[in-house]
């Protein structure tokens, strides 16, 4: 392998030689992603460990940090950022709450429902481990400029776009 090409390249080349009747331009490109991926999610579990949080938890407490002062959001606000079933979701909180990351308080609004509400430990564990993970997530784009950052990202958002409709 050349200084220049990566494994990806050296798998498309084979695949070329055994089968030239094939354009491998989309393995060339999604098979990149996938490895990136895979390192990605080891900088992820990484950061996320070393702040004491698991990612299900570092998914339900950067929600309510993002949501901004008072950190709070309703149960269904939260399954609909987090995309799992509601079952699910009590289960995440209440293991949350025994954590005391987050605390359940009436909705001043609505005395039938709940508002989750980021406690202070869990601020100050959200908040470490997002410094460590964009930290993390540098490292790992150390490479490109920041013009190939952004030509990437939008890059990617176009053909994320597709998906998310």
């Amino acid at each position: 392998m050349s200084p220049g090409n990566d494994e990806v390249d050296r798998i498309v080349e084979a695949w070329i030689r055994q089968r030239p009747d094939l354009d491998f331009s989309p393995l060339e490109v999604l098979s990149r992603v996938d490895r990136l991926s895979r390192h990605l999610d080891r900088a992820r579990k990484e950061a996320f460990r070393r702040s004491d949080l698991e990612p299900w938890e570092w998914d339900v407490l950067s929600a309510l940090r993002r949501a901004g002062e008072p950190f709070q959001l309703s149960p269904k606000q939260l399954l609909q950022q987090t995309l799992v079933s509601s079952g699910t979701m009590t289960n995440r909180i209440d293991r949350l709450v025994g954590r005391r990351l987050v605390r359940r308080e009436a909705d001043p609004g609505d005395g039938r429902s709940v508002l989750v509400t980021l406690t202070a430990d869990g601020r100050t564990r959200v908040d470490a481990a997002i410094t460590r993970l964009v930290d993390a997530e540098a490292l790992l784009l150390d490479t490109l400029s920041r013009a190939d950052r952004e030509r990437l990202a939008g890059l990617l958002r176009k053909l994320s776009l597709g998906f998310d409709a």
